[in-house]
């Protein structure tokens, strides 16, 4: 195998950490959780400006991070109004994908609706 891929959907999510600071905080935390060792993060916040945020529909409101790891990334994408997180990670590097599963539903207080781990070749 050369690494594994998971994806985690989270509902009913406190979106009080949806914000770059948390964000920040939260993938700091997940890379020394997984023993991985973070590089390039880069940002992108739906809406821009405050007024385009509240006409922007539901589903595409909120905050988006990619967080480049040595061994790939952690793509991560939080809806405010649906309290909705939806993560993904993969790696060539070990880890634990329902240890890692279960700290982003702990931090962000919210239920697992989907998991998924795939072995990649």
């Amino acid at each position: 195998m050369y690494g594994k891929s998971i994806s985690v959907d989270l509902h009913n999510c406190n979106s009080e950490h949806f914000n770059r600071r948390d964000l920040r905080r939260f993938i700091k935390i997940l890379c020394v959780e997984i023993d991985m060792i973070p590089a390039k993060l880069v940002w992108w916040d739906y809406g821009g400006d405050e007024q385009s945020k509240a006409e922007a529909p539901p589903h595409l409101k909120g905050v988006s991070m990619v967080q480049f790891i040595e061994t790939s990334t952690i793509v991560i994408h939080t809806l405010d109004d649906l309290k909705a997180v939806y993560l993904d990670l993969f790696s060539c590097g070990e880890f634990d994908g329902k240890a890692a599963a279960q700290f982003v539903a702990d931090y962000f207080e919210g239920d697992i609706v989907t998991f998924n781990e795939v072995g990649r070749k």
